[in-house]
Order: C-alpha cells, then structure tokens, then sequence
C-alpha cells in the first residue's frame, strides 16, 4: 500500500461505512494540518443530491476546501474513469500549492481507484452499445453468449455468465477493442495504479453496531425533517432518472416509490433505515476483502482525528 514516494506526494485514505462519523473526523484532521478533502462518495458529485446524501454544508466546506463536490446535474451519469481522471487532477493541485491531500468517502469502487487500476482504457463507441443494447433486446442473453463465444473461441473465463449486464459490458469490450477477453485481462493487469508514485495512507472508522444503528436513525429522521421528500421530488421533475445509479440510491429509491404510490409514506423511514443497514453490512464486507490491510478504528474514541494515520 505504501511505498516511496516524493516529498508532498502522499494521499491519506479515511473511508469507513455510512454514518461512521467520516465528515467530522475528516474536517477536524484537515483542519489542524491545512489538508484539502477530496471527496470519494459516488453521490456528492451530484448537485441538488444534499439532503439524501448527508453532503457536507456549506458551513463545512468553508472550514476546509473540498474538491469533486457538486460536479454534475443529478441527471448527468458519473463513472470512475472519469472520476479517476479527476480525483488525480484535483490531488496533484492541492500538492502543488503545498496543502495535505485527504480523500474521504466509503464508495467501493471509487475508493479503490486509489489503490490499483479498476479500469482498462478501452473507449466504447455509442454505436456498439446501441448494437448491443439491440441484441440484448432481440435476442436476450443467448444471444449475447453467441457472439460474445464466437469472439473469444478458447472461453469466457471467469465472467458470470448468467449476468446479462456483465454479459453485455464484456461483449462491448471486445467490439470496440477487437480483442479476446484473455486479452483485455492481461493487458489490465498490466496496468499501472492511477496514482503509481505516490504513496497512500489509509484509515477505516467504524462503530459498535448498536451506536452505528442509532446513528442511521437519527441520521433518517433528520434527513426526512429537512426535507428529503421535497429534494427528491424535485430531482425526479429534473430528470433523475435518467441517471439510474443516482436514483437507485438509498434515500432517493424508497422515496422515489412513495412519491409513485408504490410504498406508504408511513413506513418511509423504517425502509430506508432497513436498507442503509443492508448497505453497512455490504460495505464491511467490500472493506475487508477489497482495501489493502488495514485497521478498523472505533469511531467513538475521543480525539481520534489526533490518531489518524500514525500506524
């Protein structure tokens, strides 16, 4: 995870679960060592998107400057090339002016753009997607299969094939590239990491489960008293659903359903309460088998910004 790198070219790592105190934590660590936050959650680029996603105020991102906030119209899609592209952009400006490089955020595959490639290079026309999307629709996932097994004659390796979406993704790699699979997956793990030369700290915030589920309540009642119903309803006559990760989002789907008469509005906390615990237990899991080594650092500890990065 570490590894030598030049003076000012290091990136300090604070991930952790939804509701784990990271915000807090971060600005206090910022602040008394003059770091910028770069942010790494896949919703808080996404402007409009605040209440739901519990985005630092204002207030917060005048004590210390923020970076990848409110970036795109909630309708426009982000991925995490771009946000790789970005995320290295933003670090080697607050290196130059001489400030401490602090990404925050618990988003998996973003967060793991800081450690190793999660990308290849291969740029998928709109023409082949639409050929794709066309076969998909035509002929389903059989016909994805054949013509995907007719461009990689010696297998499909380790895709799951049962996955239409993946099936898909897969298939127009392999179009826009004129490459195997075999091929593509070597070339990948060839890949240089986004942020070779620098050298990465990482730190995890976690709680008991008992303070961390009385955390996400009164984190939903909160949301929910500031509006979270009228922010939704106002993203969705802005065309959020047509960016399906922003509305598929925990907060903004269990409204979404509500707002369609597809849920009771009685039972809207308690669904999205539910399902941000779904969300921890998912999140836990991705940070144990998917980050470098690292230790879990109980989020409750007084002064615990002061420890940050030590060991």
């Amino acid at each position: 995870m570490s590894g030598t790198a030049p003076p000012g070219r290091v990136l300090y790592v604070l991930t952790g679960c939804t509701a784990s105190g990271k915000t807090e934590c971060a600005l206090q660590w910022a602040e008394t060592r003059g770091a910028e936050i770069l942010s790494c959650d896949s919703l808080l680029f996404y402007r409009g998107m605040d209440i739901g996603t519990a985005k630092p105020s204002l207030g917060e991102r005048s004590r210390v400057r923020h970076h990848l906030i409110d970036i795109r119209e909630a309708s426009e899609p982000m991925n995490v090339a771009a946000y790789s592209r970005m995320a290295r952009e933003a670090a080697e400006d607050i290196a130059s002016r001489g400030h401490p490089v602090l990404v925050v955020g618990g988003s998996g595959f973003y967060l793991k753009s800081f450690f190793a490639p999660v990308t290849d290079s291969v740029d998928v026309p709109a023409t082949v997607r639409a050929c794709v999307a066309e076969v998909l629709k035509g002929q389903g996932l059989e016909g994805l299969l054949r013509e995907l097994t007719r461009l990689n004659p010696s297998g499909l390796g380790p895709l799951d094939t049962a996955n239409p979406r993946r099936v898909a993704a897969a298939l127009e790699r392999c179009l826009a590239s004129g490459r195997t699979l075999a091929e593509l997956s070597r070339d990948f793990a060839r890949a240089p990491r986004p942020f070779e030369g620098w050298e990465v700290r990482l730190a995890r915030l976690d709680l008991p489960a008992a303070d961390l589920e009385a955390r996400i309540a009164a984190r939903v009642d909160a949301m929910l008293g500031a509006g979270l119903v009228d922010e939704v309803s106002r993203l969705v006559a802005a065309g959020l659903r047509s960016n399906p990760s922003a509305a598929r989002a925990i907060g903004y789907r269990e409204t979404i359903d509500v707002l369609e008469g597809r849920a009771p509005a009685a039972s809207l906390a308690a669904t999205i309460a539910k399902d941000t615990r779904a969300l921890v237990k998912k999140q836990r899991t991705w940070f144990r088998t998917q980050l470098p080594p690292h230790v879990a650092m109980d989020a409750a500890q007084p002064g615990l910004a002061g420890r940050l990065f030590l060991g």
